[in-house]
């Protein structure tokens, strides 16, 4: 019976090696590397907070979610904004402004207000299509994690007072 026990405590010994309950690198190890192949790309809060603004229409790069409101078409261009179209000519949609936003990924619009995840923000704002002006309505800062690199990773040592808004790979 004792032989018995000291074979168990040895199987359980051999299966629970393998975990890590005090890993130094997070969980690179699982990637088989211990550092990511892109870099932090920081903008301080203040600038951040500011950032929102509507600008001259831009040539689509990296773009993202699509959403429509009314005759409205707007692109997510990934960290960067949200490309505005007029779509009321389906077939022939016309870019009026760029919707800088950086670090925004996802949208939606609700009662004719936008709601943005601004990086680590929720952000509302009001657009008003005859001016062809944004509004700030609401922020709620650090609503939001920050963002992985495309690979996985986590920042460290953010910057204070500064806002994880994008990430660029290494050359």
């Amino acid at each position: 019976m004792k032989k018995m026990k000291i074979a168990y405590l040895l199987l359980i010994a051999l299966a629970l090696q393998s975990c890590c309950f005090y890993c130094d690198d997070d969980d690179a190890g699982f990637r088989g590397s211990s550092a990511s192949e892109y870099e932090p790309v920081f903008l301080n809060r203040t600038a951040f907070e500011n950032s929102v603004a509507l600008t001259n229409p831009l040539a689509i790069g990296i773009s993202g979610k699509i959403y429509i409101k009314g005759n409205l078409l707007f692109i997510n261009e990934l960290n960067k904004g949200f490309h505005v179209y007029d779509n009321s000519d389906p077939s022939n949609p016309k870019a009026i402004q760029f919707l800088a936003a950086p670090g925004s990924t996802d949208m939606a619009i609700r009662n004719n207000v936008i709601y943005i995840n601004q990086a680590t923000d929720l952000i509302a704002i009001n657009y008003n299509t005859i001016n062809n002006t944004v509004e700030m309505s609401k922020r709620i800062a650090n609503t939001f994690p920050p963002m992985r690199s495309p690979d996985g990773f986590d920042a460290y040592d953010i910057p204070e007072n500064s806002v994880l808004i994008d990430w660029k790979l290494i050359n």
